[in-house]
């Protein structure tokens, strides 16, 4: 073989691999971001939306600390994890800010999820119009009663929870559980198996799932019994 056919395939290799390693590297650090700063992010994000809308540019870490709760310091650290997004005496630029935090996020591009029980707490998720904000969209939704087989909820028709398989073929990798304790366990096991890899839990339980999926598990009612301790005596 010619150099000239050799060196832009060997170029074209290092390249590649060169891209593989930076991404794998890239990885491995948001692995290591603590978990608590992966939460505020979109808190950070809706304040940031929120203001473009107002038509403001830029933003400031204590008034973007003010709107979210927390100290200004908290919020230059957290942003540190990942590069330096500010200009001292300025700020951050709103809309660049934004969009590094989407590609944090992997909110680039629009994310469908699943939903599985459409009871009083599942059709409400299924009506909330909040998801659009974060480039999220609840796709379809499932359900066990034969009575909500069928009908539709914001244009959502639900179908049977047998149908759980078809996620794999729709490329939906996030889920919401919304099912009594009893069941959240079986339908999580469905999930994973439908190539599901995220999972938000409504259900007041807890679920096994393998290291690979993420579960995150809101409780209403004990969060809402954490409030009296903060109430004053009397």
């Amino acid at each position: 073989m010619t150099s000239s056919g050799a060196v832009p395939t060997l170029n074209r290799l290092c390249e590649c691999e060169l891209k593989h390693k930076l991404a794998v590297i890239q990885d491995m650090r948001y692995r290591k971001i603590p978990d608590e700063t992966v939460r505020r992010l979109p808190f950070y994000l809706r304040v940031l939306l929120f203001s473009a809308e107002q038509g403001q540019q830029s933003i400031s870490s204590q008034k973007l600390a003010d709107f979210v709760g927390v100290n200004s310091w908290q919020i230059r650290k957290d942003f540190s994890y990942f590069g330096d997004f500010g200009t001292p005496g300025v700020g951050y630029n709103i809309e660049k800010l934004a969009r590094q935090i989407k590609k944090i996020l992997k909110l680039t591009v629009v994310k469908k999820a699943a939903l599985v029980g459409v009871g009083n707490l599942g059709s409400a998720v299924l009506a909330y119009p909040g998801f659009k904000m974060y480039s999220l969209d609840i796709a379809t939704a499932f359900d066990i009663s034969p009575k909500k087989i069928g009908r539709k909820i914001n244009n959502i028709e639900i179908e049977n929870v047998t149908r759980i398989s078809t996620l794999r073929r729709k490329k939906i990798s996030l889920a919401i559980i919304a099912v009594p304790r009893e069941a959240a366990q079986k339908t999580a096991e469905a999930l994973v198996k439908a190539g599901v890899r995220g999972i938000l839990n409504f259900s007041p339980c807890y679920i096994t799932v393998p290291k690979k999926v993420k579960v995150i598990t809101i409780d209403i009612a004990m969060d809402l019994a954490r409030l009296p301790y903060y109430l004053p005596a009397g």
